[in-house]
């Protein structure tokens, strides 16, 4: 995906939320007023080993796991001023980078 974005011309400015957690403050801003549950990673190891029903999570305990557990993030991130595209949604992209 960086590559196709860098033949676009699209300047990317990259943060490892391995190194860099995200807070969860910031979770909240990219999400925005879209469901959190779109940008939670049920399929990661992480999340399995936990060994929870995913559908008797609210927001905020989705939050604060991805707060405590990067991993529980859906990736990679992209945000181009108040679009964000979350994993490899290849729509998504198209409709933001043409």
């Amino acid at each position: 995906m960086k590559a196709e974005l860098s033949q676009k011309g699209v300047e990317l400015t990259e943060r490892d939320f391995f190194q860099d957690p995200f807070t969860e403050d910031e979770i909240r801003a990219l999400v925005g007023g879209r469901p959190v549950s779109d940008y939670f990673s049920y399929n990661s190891p992480s999340f399995k080993k936990l060994g929870l029903a995913r559908d008797q999570l609210t927001d905020d305990e989705l939050v604060e796991m991805m707060v405590a557990e990067p991993r529980l993030i859906r990736r990679p991130l992209i945000q181009v001023g108040d679009d964000l595209v979350v994993g490899t949604d290849k729509r998504a992209m198209a409709r933001v980078f043409g």
